[in-house]
């Protein structure tokens, strides 16, 4: 069968490509055509082609959608004019919701089925887009088992196979990045996560002493961090190595999102820190914690329904504050045993390996119906 793929984030080329590795072993025939980026690319080998990678289309936070309208317009009308020209049997989107769900409408609207993988957070924010899910989407494959009930209750319908970071993070090939002891620092993926984040870790940096490495996100330049991290000399700045650089760290300081996640599966004691504008943190509150129940920003603390990590929002979020969780990381040996329980719990909640190959099995079996 034909598969059409869109990636849209570094997250999504890691889900991406062994999705397509999991098709590849379902589906002897199989070939691909993606917006996607190296993982995907690897995956597909011979068998596929990258119409785009995601780093030149990927768009960060509303003043970089508005930068760059005339390019996402662009990009929409080349997807829309090689989706027809290929003709896939599926158009598998990957997250990616601002791009994907107009995706979803144009491949509905011409009789193209569409499977959505790693669906949007409509749980947290922007419910409305369920009612465009369902009738743009044939099959929708989630991740989170707390997504279950809420997708089952708004009536979507769905599969779900397990969590695809756990295969990531047991497959990676660790080595460590650094020589000796160091804590990690997280600071996110966008622009403004980083350039609210930094500051105060360089503070943190200053406060502690010790090591620290920063892991570079791949679709940022060293000049976005090297400006806050100046001629620390006990300050390094790696890219390319997120999962080696948590493994071997003895603690993290991450920005809430999908790493936080991947810490705890690699087993990195860790405190979430998140700040933004006093409006969108007003709208957080106030709209998504009371109309959506959500009690935690945190994917991991999500899962478990409980603090197993600490999350340090918005005012909380002071240097000082940080360098006492991690502190207290290393020196409450109860505190961080009972972390590295809730771990194991998050780990069993999400299921066991394998969870890339069972969605690309129930693909093509929904396929073949």
């Amino acid at each position: 069968m034909k598969y059409y793929l869109i990636a849209g984030e570094a997250s999504g080329d890691l889900h991406g490509g062994n999705l397509i590795a999991g098709l590849r072993a379902e589906d002897a025939q199989a070939s691909f055509r993606f917006w996607g980026g190296a993982n995907m690319e690897a995956a597909a080998g011979e068998r596929g082609f990258k119409v785009r990678d995601y780093k030149d289309t990927a768009v960060m936070g509303l003043t970089d959608v508005v930068a760059k309208l005339g390019q996402i317009s662009s990009n929409l009308k080349l997807c829309k004019r090689d989706i027809l020209e290929f003709k896939p049997d599926v158009v598998i989107l990957i997250d990616y919701p601002g791009f994907n769900m107009k995706i979803a409408r144009f491949c509905h609207l011409n009789s193209i089925k569409v499977f959505y993988y790693i669906a949007p957070k409509t749980w947290a924010s922007r419910e409305g887009r369920n009612r465009k899910l369902k009738e743009y989407v044939d099959r929708m494959f989630i991740i989170f088992p707390f997504e279950i009930p809420y997708f089952t209750k708004v009536g979507m319908p769905f599969v779900y196979k397990g969590n695809p970071l756990i295969d990531a993070v047991d497959k990676h090939s660790y080595s460590r990045p650094v020589e000796g002891a160091y804590t990690a620092f997280l600071p996110g993926s966008r622009k403004g996560e980083i350039s609210r984040m930094m500051p105060l870790l360089m503070q943190v940096a200053d406060i502690m002493g010790g090591q620290f490495v920063v892991a570079g996100a791949p679709s940022r330049s060293a000049d976005d961090y090297t400006k806050y991290i100046g001629d620390r000399k006990n300050v390094r700045l790696v890219f390319g190595r997120t999962y080696d650089i948590l493994k071997f760290a003895d603690r993290a300081v991450i920005n809430s999102g999908t790493a936080s996640l991947e810490a705890a599966l690699i087993g990195t004691p860790q405190v979430v820190c998140w700040n933004t504008s006093a409006l969108t943190y007003w709208a957080a509150v106030n709209i998504l914690k009371v109309q959506n129940h959500i009690r935690y920003i945190s994917l991991g603390n999500l899962i478990d329904d409980s603090p197993v990590f600490r999350e340090l929002i918005q005012d909380d979020f002071t240097s000082a504050a940080v360098a006492a969780e991690l502190a207290r990381l290393s020196d409450d040996g109860r505190y961080r045993g009972a972390m590295l329980e809730g771990y194991a719990r998050i780990r069993e909640k999400l299921g066991g390996s394998g969870a890339s190959r069972a969605v690309a099995a129930a693909m093509i079996q929904e396929l073949e119906k």
